[in-house]
């Protein structure tokens, strides 16, 4: 796996990755076409964030004749996985155990989700034995 000094992305960043994600390599006008399907965003402010990002280390820029393109540096599970790390360690003091009771205890949960959580469990508790 690839390791970022310092991955921060911003949400504005986030949206960025999701459409990169979503869709695969992508020019600056794509993704601000897909950016102003749920709001305004000039593409300037566009181009801008993804040259942030490739400073950021979150992008990587390839030329495809006189279009720039553009590809995510981390899988999403990857990005995912240690923003989540981060996030359980400073907010929660790196207690997984916390953060899944403040989330059951803000949210009401469906019987849908407690029968997965429950498949869930099961299935860690049969994989380390």
């Amino acid at each position: 796996m690839n390791k970022i000094p310092s991955l921060k992305p911003t949400d504005s960043e986030l949206e960025i990755l999701q459409i990169i994600w979503l869709h695969g390599p992508a020019s600056v006008r794509f993704v601000n076409d897909e950016l102003n399907r749920n709001k305004l965003v000039g593409y300037t402010t566009t181009l801008k964030l993804m040259q942030i990002m490739i400073e950021k280390g979150l992008l990587k820029r390839a030329e495809k004749g006189r279009k720039h393109i553009y590809t995510a540096v981390l899988k999403e599970k990857e990005t995912k996985n240690l923003l989540l790390d981060k996030f359980v360690k400073t907010a929660f003091g790196g207690s997984a155990m916390d953060l899944v009771m403040q989330a059951l205890g803000n949210h009401q949960t469906t019987p849908d989700e407690l029968e997965e959580l429950k498949a869930l469990i099961e299935k860690m508790e049969s994989d380390k034995k």
